[in-house]
Formats: C-alpha cells, sequence, structure tokens
C-alpha cells in the first residue's frame, strides 16, 4: 500500500517524487538503526540464512528469521504511509480510495503521458513520426504481488545475453519485492542462478516458456515475471533491447539454429546499429588504474566531463562538450540525458535496470551498480575512496569492463567480428547497390577496404593541397601572370602529389579509385584580403622604420632590400585576390569553369593521375583510374575540357611509357595497351551536381563513362540553400515546426532532389545503356537514402569510411525489401 501511494501520487497525480522519497529515507534510516540496535542477533541470523540480505524498509526481513524486525518494519511502514497521504493531500486533494476513479485516473494518465517530454524526445530521438504512431493505448491488467513472502519475488529474464548475444538465460530477480524494485535499481539484483537454487520448479517453467515465445516470435524475449506465493506470473514479454554486438550475434545465431532465415538475420540489425560496433576500447598500452567498478551494462570506451542532472547534460552537449551522465539510479524521467550523455555512470543498477536497458537500445557506453561512489547531488560531485570527483572533472568509463577511470584514457578502435563479417558476408550475397568510399588519404582507404569498400568513388584533391609547401605552389600557380609562369609551378605542384595517387591506386589496387579534379573557387587557396592587407600596412610601417633608422646604415643593406622585395609580393597578392574575389564564389568561378579558362591546370592535374597508374602498371599492378569533372551543366562544358586537357595528357603519359592509347567506342573510355596486349582502362566522368545538369543528362551522358551525383550540392542548388548557413540558423526552427521532416543535407530529400536523380539516372542510361551511375554525397551512407536511390536505379553509393559497413547493410535491406514487396 505504500508503494500504491507512492507511484499512484508520482505518475497518475504528478507529486514530485522527492517529497515521498525524503520521507521514506528518513523511516528507512530510523528502522535500520533500531533493528541493529535492538535486535542484533536476529541481524546475524538474517546474514546467515541470506547472506546477500541487505536490511531495507521495502525488503521486509523474513517473519520467520527476524520475527520482531518483521513486526516493528510494519510499524514503521504505516508510519509513511500516513505520511505519504499527508504529502498528498497538500499537493492534490484527498488520496482517492473508490476503486474506479483510482482505474480512471490511471487510464487518463497514460494517455496524458504520451505528451510529456520525455515520450515527446524518445520520439524525436528514434524518428517515430505521426504517420507511425499518433497516439498510446492503455492495457488493464490484474495485479500480483511478488512482496507476499519469500517464497514471491520478482524480476527479469533475457531468453540470450543482451550485452554479448550469448544464448543462455540472462536475468535478475529480487525475492519479496516489487518489479520497480529490479528495473529502477533501487536495490541490487540477484541472479537467475539464485532462483534455480531457491525455487527450481519456477526457474524450469521460466526459461522453458521463454525458448518457446523466442522461437514463435523470432526473436530474443525480455520478459518480467513475478512470483506470488509460488506460482509464476509473466507481466511483459517483448523483444529485447540489446546491445550492437548482442543484435548481430543473436541474428547470424538464430539463423544458423534454422529459426530464422539470413534474410530475415540481415533484417533484425538495423544499418545504423553496426557503425555502434565500432566504439573503441581502452589502449591496453595505457595501462590505466581505475578507480572504481561496476557492471558492464553497455559497450564501448568514452570520456567526458562529469554531469549529475539529466538537464544538465542536455545543456552542456548543446555547447559542444561531452558529458558522461552521473547518477545513483535512474528513472524514465532522465532519457533526454542519456541521448545527450556519450556515456552513463550509476552507482546502483543490474544489468536489467533501467540505465542498463536504455543505453544498451540507444548503443551509448554505460557502466552500472558501481557501488563503490557515493554521489552527492547537492554538491555536485561523487566520492570513491579518497578521490573526490566534481562536476565538469574528466572521467573515463569501459562499458566493455565496467571499469571507471579518473581524467582521459586513450583508447583504440575496434575490429569486426566474426559474426559481424558472417552477416555483412550474407548481407552482400543480397544487395544490388555497389558499395564505395568517400577517401582523400591513405589511412582512410585502408579502413575502406578493411571494411569492405568496392573502390574509391570520391577522392576531392584539393585535400592534397593542405602541406605548406603545396599550398605555396598551388598559389604560385594562382598567382602566375602568364600561362608560361603557371605551366612551371604545375609542373611542380604535379610532382608533389603524383605520389599521393599513386599510394591510394596502389592500395584500392584492383578496384576503381574515382579522383575529381579541383573543384573549390580559386580564391580559397589564397589568404583573405583583409588579411593581406594587415600583413601590408604591418611590413610597411616595418619597412618606413628601420628606413628612418639610423643603425640600418650599420647593417647589410640586403635587409631593407628584403623588405621591398616582400612589400612587391603583397601588392601582387592583393591585386590578383581582388581581381578573384567573387560576390557569390560557390556558383561562381570554381570546377569545370577552372578547366576551361584554365586548360593547363586539368592537364597537369590529369597528367599526374594517369602518369601515377602508368608507373603502377610497370609495376604489376592492376590501376583502375576514374577521372571525374566536377560542375558540370552543359555537354560542350566536358568536351572542351577533354579535348585541351584529359585527352592530350592521356596521349603524353602513353607516349612517355610505351603504352599505346586505345579510345573505345563507350563515351569517356580509354586505355592504355601493353606490349604483351593487355588494357587497362581509365574512365572519364562527371559530378552530376547541378540542376541543369540533372535536366540535360541525356546530353551529357554521350560524354562521359560515368555519372557521380553530388547530392551536397544539388541540394544546394535545389533548395537554394547554403548548408553552411542553414544548419547554423534556421534548420534547427525548420525541423521543430516540421516545415521539413528531415535535414535534406543528412536525408535525402525524396520528393525534390530525388525526383533529380531519378530523372537524370533514367535519361542517362536511356541514350549510353553502359553508362554508370553513382553518388558520392553524405547520402551515400544514409539508409533512408540508400534505400532510395536503390529504388531509383543506381549502381552505387560513396560513404565515408566509416559508414561502409552501414551502406553495405542498408543496400542488403533495401534489395530484401523490395524483393518481399514484389511477393506481396
Amino acid at each position: 500500500y505504500r508503494r500504491f501511494l507512492q507511484m499512484f501520487g508520482r505518475i497518475v497525480l504528478g507529486i514530485d517524487e522527492k517529497l515521498f522519497d525524503e520521507v521514506f529515507e528518513k523511516y528507512d534510516k530510523e528502522f535500520r538503526k533500531e533493528v541493529e540496535s535492538k535486535y542484533p542477533e536476529e541481524l546475524e541470523a538474517l546474514k546467515s540464512k541470506y547472506p546477500k540480505y541487505t536490511l531495507r524498509l521495502d525488503a521486509q526481513p523474513p517473519s520467520d528469521v527476524a520475527p520482531r524486525s518483521w513486526k516493528l518494519a510494519i510499524e514503521y511502514l504505516k508510519k509513511v504511509v500516513e505520511e505519504y497521504k499527508k504529502i498528498i493531500k497538500e499537493q492534490k486533494g484527498e488520496f482517492p480510495h473508490d476503486p474506479w476513479r483510482q482505474l480512471e485516473l490511471a487510464i487518463k494518465a497514460v494517455f496524458r503521458s504520451w505528451m510529456n517530454p520525455r515520450a515527446i524526445y524518445y520520439r524525436i530521438a528514434n524518428n517515430i513520426t505521426p504517420d507511425i504512431a499518433d497516439c498510446t493505448a492503455v492495457n488493464i491488467v490484474t495485479m500480483v504481488f511478488g512482496n507476499m513472502g519469500w517464497d514471491s519475488g520478482t524480476g527479469v529474464y533475457f531468453t540470450r545475453d543482451p550485452a554479448t548475444g550469448e544464448n543462455k538465460p540472462y536475468g535478475e530477480f529480487l525475492p519479496n519485492a516489487q518489479g520497480e524494485d529490479v528495473v529502477a535499481g533501487i536495490r541490487t539484483p540477484l541472479s537467475l542462478d539464485e532462483l534455480k537454487e531457491r525455487m527450481p520448479r519456477v526457474y524450469e517453467q521460466l526459461i522453458e516458456a521463454g525458448k518457446k515465445l523466442e522461437r514463435l516470435n523470432k526473436d530474443v524475449m525480455d520478459i518480467e515475471f513475478t512470483i506470488e506465493r509460488g506460482k509464476l506470473y509473466f507481466l511483459q514479454n517483448r523483444a529485447a533491447k540489446m546491445t550492437p554486438m548482442a543484435r548481430v550475434k543473436t541474428a547470424v545465431d538464430m539463423a544458423n539454429e534454422g529459426i530464422i532465415s539470413r534474410e530475415e538475420a540481415v533484417l533484425k540489425v538495423k544499418p545504423d546499429v553496426v557503425l555502434k560496433l565500432l566504439y573503441p576500447r581502452i589502449d591496453p598500452k595505457a595501462k590505466a588504474v581505475p578507480i572504481a567498478k561496476g557492471l558492464a551494462a553497455s559497450p564501448g570506451a568514452v570520456s567526458g566531463q562529469v554531469v549529475f542532472h539529466p538537464d544538465d547534460a542536455v545543456d552542456w552537449a548543446r555547447k559542444g562538450r561531452k558529458v558522461i551522465l552521473v547518477r545513483v539510479e535512474t528513472k524514465p524521467d532522465d532519457v533526454h540525458g542519456f541521448y545527450a550523455a556519450v556515456g552513463i555512470l550509476t552507482a546502483r543498477g543490474g544489468m536489467t535496470s533501467h540505465a542498463a536497458v536504455v543505453a544498451r537500445g540507444i548503443g551509448k557506453p554505460a557502466v552500472v551498480g558501481a557501488e563503490a561512489i557515493k554521489v552527492d547531488y547537492e554538491k555536485k560531485e561523487f566520492r570513491v575512496g579518497d578521490v573526490t570527483v566534481k562536476e565538469g572533472d574528466w572521467i573515463t568509463i569501459d562499458g566493455n569492463t565496467g571499469n571507471v577511470y579518473l581524467g582521459k584514457v586513450p583508447t583504440i578502435a575496434p575490429e569486426l567480428v566474426a559474426e559481424l563479417q558472417t552477416l555483412l558476408g550474407w548481407a552482400d550475397e543480397f544487395r544490388r547497390l555497389g558499395i564505395r568510399a568517400n577517401a582523400d588519404v591513405p589511412e582512410d582507404a585502408n579502413i575502406a577496404r578493411k571494411f569492405g569498400a568496392e573502390g574509391i568513388g570520391l577522392l576531392r584533391i584539393e585535400r592534397m593541397f593542405r602541406k605548406p609547401e603545396r599550398l605555396a605552389a598551388l598559389r604560385k600557380v594562382i598567382l602566375a601572370e602568364t600561362k608560361e609562369e603557371r605551366e612551371e609551378h604545375l609542373r611542380k605542384l604535379a610532382e608533389m602529389i603524383k605520389p599521393d595517387f599513386k599510394e591510394m591506386l596502389k592500395i584500392m589496387d584492383g578496384l576503381p579509385v574515382v579522383i575529381r579534379l579541383i573543384d573549390p573557387p580559386l580564391h580559397e587557396f589564397l589568404q583573405a584580403p583583409e588579411e593581406i592587407l594587415k600583413e601590408f600596412y604591418e611590413t610597411k610601417i616595418a619597412y618606413y622604420a628601420l628606413k628612418s633608422s639610423e643603425a640600418v646604415k650599420e647593417v647589410a643593406p640586403d635587409i631593407l632590400k628584403s623588405y621591398e622585395g616582400k612589400i612587391a609580393e603583397l601588392e601582387k597578392l592583393l591585386r590578383r585576390v581582388t581581381v578573384l574575389k567573387e560576390h557569390n564564389p560557390m556558383m561562381g568561378h570554381r570546377g569545370v569553369r577552372v578547366g576551361v579558362t584554365y586548360p593547363e591546370i586539368y592537364y597537369y592535374l590529369a597528367r599526374a593521375m594517369i602518369e601515377a597508374a602508368a608507373e603502377l602498371i610497370k609495376e604489376g599492378y592492376n590501376p583502375k583510374l576514374e577521372i571525374m569533372i566536377p560542375q558540370v551543366a552543359e555537354a560542350n562544358e566536358i568536351r572542351y575540357v577533354k579535348e585541351k586537357a584529359i585527352l592530350p595528357a592521356l596521349k603524353d603519359v602513353a607516349k612517355d611509357y610505351g603504352f599505346e592509347l586505345v579510345e573505345r567506342d563507350a563515351p569517356g573510355t580509354y586505355a592504355f595497351k601493353t606490349e604483351s596486349g593487355k588494357e587497362y582502362e581509365i574512365l572519364v566522368g562527371t559530378m552530376i551536381e547541378t540542376v541543369r545538369a540533372c535536366l540535360t543528362a541525356d546530353e551529357i551522358a554521350k560524354e562521359v563513362a560515368f555519372f557521380s551525383f553530388g547530392t551536397n550540392d544539388l541540394t544546394q542548388a535545389t533548395f537554394s540553400f547554403s548548408r553552411d548557413d542553414v544548419e547554423n540558423k534556421f534548420m534547427p526552427q525548420y525541423l521543430e515546426l516540421e516545415i521539413l521532416k528531415n535535414n535534406p543535407f543528412e536525408t535525402l530529400d525524396v520528393k525534390g532532389v530525388g525526383k533529380l536523380v531519378e530523372l537524370g539516372t533514367r535519361v542517362g542510361k536511356s541514350v549510353n545503356p553502359k553508362l554508370e551511375v553513382g553518388l558520392c554525397g553524405e547520402h551515400g551512407g544514409d539508409p533512408a537514402s540508400i534505400e532510395f536511390l536503390h529504388k531509383a536505379g543506381l549502381d552505387y553509393v560513396s560513404a565515408s569510411p566509416f559508414r561502409i559497413v552501414v551502406a553495405r547493410l542498408a543496400a542488403a535491406h533495401a534489395a530484401i525489401k523490395e524483393k518481399l514487396q514484389q511477393g506481396k
């Protein structure tokens, strides 16, 4: 009855739970103190018979072992009940004793819960839109009690381990308790093995029924149960929330056991789930010493700043700070803090507590039940022995081991486990879409190949200019005043970047590598006019100060000359930057337009990559180079750049390396033929990222071997959005007001951009049946976008290296769903 008053008051009447907790903690403390002083012999008897028993007012001692303590507990509970009734009367009026009135209020509370903040937050976080679910249901069931004595109890049973996926019974139970005690982590529960020892018949019933439900539902089951005086009741049965690793392992195991098919196994694992398998773990070389240890509730190692309240976690995360939410135990009201935090740490709770279940469900590292930590919410700190950790201090938690460390501890990347490799192998059998990677450096290419990429779909050449000496060489190209001067610097620049092309082609040997010619406006590689002007005036002031000094006559006159040379150089730079400056550079002199106005730039860049391929052919490798022209809006642009830059580069390299250049019948398709007669193809294609290119794709397709939709820029062009501006200004409001359902830069806008992609693909292939069509924007790693792109008839998508596994699985989902739909 005490529990009923508290939960009804909190959930139905909306009374602050702190008011009830303060009363309970007060009487619980008095009760324990009185038992320890008056009945120490009963306490010893309890510890002897039940070694894991913890004396608490809400876990009454058994009457057969401690009869006086049992009676005392009843007296204290009566006091708590009276205090609770006073709280309810003061806050909401007289407590309703009519059962029908209680039921009516409870039903209304469930309906109201649909619009409470945590429910709304959960729906947003899980993309549950009104068309998926726009209200909740109410189930009315009879009550059973697990706190009717020591032949009663409550617990949670998973038919397989939700943390590892191991096929063995997993769960916890509490004797003489109610379900909320287990879920909320108020009392640390016992393992199911204890239930097996105490109530073997009930244990056998539980396991047998669970396995039947698993076979029937074709999924791992999460079962909440209560035992009332030796009789087993199931309160709830649902598909288990599991860690990403457990989800993958159980899907593979259940397919191998014949419970589900391989297609069903692939569909069981959401594409984004596998991304979470790539969580880091503690670097063994770090030799870090933990300050505390709890239960490894959800895998992954992460460092963050400590916060103690869910609201603070949200506020800090909005400011870009990584936080770990530390709580004594967690409740459903804390869920918004879970999503904001990078990890969760609790002092109480077991592997089936609220914190553990939610963290596993959303893929956040979590350590629960770290009983050594003493949390003080008022002081915003927790203590472990002599160590005090305050709000804002950095800690590291390891959800793989349960360890808690002080400060930041180095982590290392994980490897693909056997079950995931098996599942991805099955996915590869079912998918039609090819999967490539966006990679600019060898590290990314190696990761992509390890994760199963079938080539590089986008290598951005401008990323190779980041090194100071290369950037300096490129700036000389841009500042050159004659073609001859420009070509001199281009030859040097080409020699600098050729080794990078060669290494990337070598890493991806036998797989296609799409290299995009220079795309950004040239002024982006120069200093801003304001910076140049500032440097110019500072240099000039220093020059005149030095010139007027008598001391300069005694110093080498070369100093003044160096200043004069620097001033002249800055003047020249300022003039050139002023000429290059544009009002709208993203729609100005960039991409193919640079290749048209300065074909020598595209010639030398193309030559560098073609030479890299030629050298690899000579060394016995099989490079598959694909040259991509960006920002095309007109077929004539491609014709011009091919004629003035790419074809001359192909001819010159073929001549220098002793190959025969073969021009195939298919558009944009060339090959180097060796003396042995073996041919190595080199393709020329274009990035489709302007609206006009989509509308005139039939003309463009006659000039190229492949299309690659650049949906980042195409989305900007279609919406007339500047991505950098809208995402920081009005996009959050657009999403909140549901003007847009999704951020179009994250999930492809099917109604607008999607129609352009469909049109470009259809008309392009209609005039060039051999045309290969891919996509290389951010959307290439988004599952919802991939499903659409599969239907649109693309041949491949290209994603960032760490999203390769996501794309492989998402492409398989799209193909399997299409097959099922056709079957229906």
